[in-house]
């Protein structure tokens, strides 16, 4: 909880990525209701979970949030711009 209060913020019209430095990787989703019915809300979990995987491989360790939005788009390619702004900000 400590990562979407007091960690970087960076907006997307997808999702919301939340990041603070640490010692190892750490990754978490809040998909809530208003993204759609559990089928939907699922796909989406899995969908940000599977493009954080290699990002996480690929960066330096950040404790990482993403909190998906309940609009349309192209939830990997804001994933990847998010991911490379918070790494910007969290490790300058």
């Amino acid at each position: 909880m400590s990562v979407t209060r007091t960690g970087r913020r960076v907006p997307r019209p997808t999702l919301v990525l939340h990041a603070l430095p640490s010692q190892t990787p750490a990754f978490g989703v809040i998909v809530g209701r208003r993204v759609g019915n559990a089928v939907k809300r699922n796909r989406v979990k899995r969908i940000l979970r599977h493009g954080a995987r290699e990002l996480i491989l690929n960066s330096q360790p950040m404790e990482v949030v993403v909190r998906a939005l309940p609009c349309e788009g192209d939830l990997r390619s804001d994933l990847t711009t998010a991911w490379a702004e918070a790494h910007r900000k969290v490790h300058p």
